[in-house]
């Protein structure tokens, strides 16, 4: 199983830490070989503070979470989030117990929990958008759907589609590996 590709075409964004998180979903031939990757990812990202989790599985595909916790930390901590994830059954802005409680509740709901915004660095404004709004209405789409600021969203939009097209670029190349694109955490 090869998860190198994936990290580049969608997580670039959080490997240059411009991001606090991106996932991707992905086939695995079996439990063993999907646990074998994750550790050995988390084993070479552990220097530069980025983290991959299992969210779910389902039908050998997984939902991988790819985080920098310490941002996570940040973001969960902002202004009004910890009440607007507490409508959600979150107890606690704690990173693990937070993720934990997201994972609880891809599992148990059918439909895709939307706080998850918060956890992919959304604006808490985007996310009480999208959900008051059912998906519509908004400003602009692009990594997400905007209701808030679109000004600021477009500039983001642009600086990640950059991010992932010189990241590409360079690790289809062969000039750059995985650890070399990615940025060490600060602090």
């Amino acid at each position: 199983m090869s998860i190198d590709k994936y990290l580049v075409q969608h997580c670039a964004p959080t490997l240059a830490s411009l991001k606090t998180a991106n996932m991707f979903s992905c086939s695995y031939d079996s439990e063993k070989s999907l646990n074998n990757s994750i550790e050995f990812w988390n084993e070479i990202f552990k220097s530069k503070g980025v983290e991959l989790v299992v969210l779910k599985k389902q039908n050998n595909t997984a939902l991988i979470y790819v985080c920098r916790k310490s941002r996570l930390a940040a973001d969960l901590a902002k202004e009004g989030v910890a009440e607007f994830l507490a409508d959600y059954g979150y107890n606690s802005i704690d990173t693990d117990e937070a993720i934990n409680t997201l994972k609880g509740r891809l599992l148990s709901l059918s439909e895709f929990p939307h706080e998850i915004g918060i956890f992919l660095d959304y604006p808490l404004g985007d996310v009480k958008g999208f959900i008051e709004n059912a998906g519509a209405n908004c400003k602009c789409t692009g990594c997400w759907k905007v209701y808030c600021n679109e000004c600021e969203a477009v500039k983001m939009f642009a600086k990640f589609k950059k991010c992932r097209e010189v990241y590409s670029r360079l690790y289809l190349s062969g000039e750059r590996n995985i650890m070399q694109l990615t940025v060490k955490s600060a602090g």
